[in-house]
């Protein structure tokens, strides 16, 4: 991910990389996310049977995290324009850690319900100020590689997750897995406010020409609450870019929601191996996001053009989706069934860099506030997917193959938004600039 000096430059001149401490931060902490989230997915059985749930609370359970993650978004991301990431990540880290304890206590559906709410409000804030970070460390060329590897990881932090909770439930009850969780975010809220500043040029140990490569990072760093919401509200990029992350969104929470609960039930795996296999999607996914990012910067000098690269890849992406969720429900053998959907969700993160990478470029200095916007309707596509399919399970006698057409139909839809998304050019510019 280095940048490029040229030969002559001497050693000295060289740029340090503490800017990369940035990218380690947050790889941690989208991992964090994903353990915390997805933990409930492979715990509900015991959830359900402790608390005495039906299929539908759990389904509203599921969807109760997701609807406060959406509405908190805008807020989280512009607090992070106005306050930094340093502060406003420290605050909501230790709050749906607190939550995420606060779950393990849960006596009720009720008092479930409130603590998934609280939890997603906390969670809300990490991807918009984590992007606010990466516009203001890293150098342009270096920003949608990065996110490709945090969400990697991520996904990964997802995909072990059913192996790990499983583990811990030999040795302590659901109650206590959620615990220790939590107790992990709140050791890395402290670590990252310790080191983090909001500002590079405020960081000891970056030398000149690091600093250098960092010289746009005083228009981006500053706190700022003049987000011009006219402009945004009118702007179709910033439409089109919630749009196609509400599709894309829609057929991925079901992994984190739903699958453990299709694989017990219908390809009737035991634990173990219904862990195995369920963390194929996530495990593949993380692999998309990586392939995704490594691919961007070859991909645009042969297009020669950012803009076209991208939307390449979003297409590629969501087609590929849709084409595998049909593919899976017609295969026999459960290995090969999550395979296909495991190659969809590969598909489905070869969207994600872009989609964050456009909250970058289109977003300039408002990136917190648009990227809480983008994944507000992305969530909102969370909070309607584990709901639609309780309900369409009810409907259909546990149809579980028409869940997998709904999403696949979906996914396409996300390819119109990104047919007319114009995903590079700031939204607060009249200015066309092709990239």
């Amino acid at each position: 991910m280095a940048t490029q000096v040229s030969p002559g430059t001497e050693a000295a001149e060289r740029p340090t990389r503490v800017r990369y401490w940035v990218i380690v931060f947050a790889v941690t902490l989208a991992i964090i996310t994903y353990i915390d989230r997805v933990a409930m997915s492979r715990a509900a059985p015991f959830v359900m049977a402790d608390l005495n749930l039906s299929r539908v609370q759990m389904s509203y359970i599921f969807s109760a995290f997701a609807l406060a993650y959406a509405l908190f978004e805008i807020p989280g991301g512009y607090m992070g324009d106005w306050l930094g990431p340093r502060r406003v990540l420290m605050r909501v880290v230790i709050w749906w850690s607190m939550f995420m304890i606060g779950i393990g206590r849960a006596w009720n559906f009720l008092s479930l319900l409130v603590m998934q709410l609280l939890f997603g409000a906390g969670e809300a804030g990490c991807y918009p100020n984590l992007t606010k970070a990466f516009t203001t460390w890293l150098p342009h060329a270096e920003r949608v590689r990065a996110q490709g590897i945090m969400w990697m990881f991520s996904r990964w932090g997802g995909a072990v997750t059913p192996a790990v909770v499983v583990f811990m439930l030999q040795y302590m009850s659901w109650r206590w897995v959620f615990s220790v969780f939590g107790c992990i975010g709140i050791v890395w809220a402290v670590l990252f406010y310790r080191w983090y500043r909001d500002d590079p040029h405020d960081k000891p140990g970056l030398n000149a020409a690091e600093l250098k490569l960092l010289a746009e990072a005083k228009k981006t760093a500053s706190g700022h609450g003049d987000v011009p919401w006219g402009k945004l509200i009118r702007s179709r990029q910033a439409w089109l870019l919630c749009g196609q992350y509400f599709c894309l969104s829609y057929g991925w929470y079901f992994y984190i929601t739903w699958l453990p609960t299709y694989l017990d039930e219908v390809r009737h795996l035991d634990l173990t191996r219904g862990a195995l296999l369920g963390s194929l999607p996530l495990f593949l996914g993380g692999i998309g996001s990586f392939v995704c990012g490594l691919w961007y910067p070859p991909l645009t000098r042969w297009m020669g053009s950012l803009k076209w690269a991208r939307r390449s890849m979003a297409f590629v992406g969501m087609t590929g989706a849709t084409a595998l969720l049909i593919t899976s429900t017609h295969l026999e053998s459960p290995v090969w069934a999550m395979l296909a959907m495991g190659v969809a969700s590969f598909c489905n993160d070869l969207v994600m860099p872009g989609s964050w990478g456009a909250c970058m470029d289109v977003g300039g200095k408002y990136a917190g506030t648009l990227a809480g916007s983008m994944n507000m309707m992305g969530n909102f596509g969370g909070v309607l997917s584990p709901i639609a399919i309780g309900y369409i399970l009810t409907a259909t006698n546990n149809n579980w193959n028409v869940t997998f057409y709904v999403s696949a139909a979906v996914y396409f839809m996300g390819t119109v938004f990104w047919a007319l998304l114009d995903p590079v050019t700031p939204f607060d510019k009249s200015a066309r600039t092709d990239v």
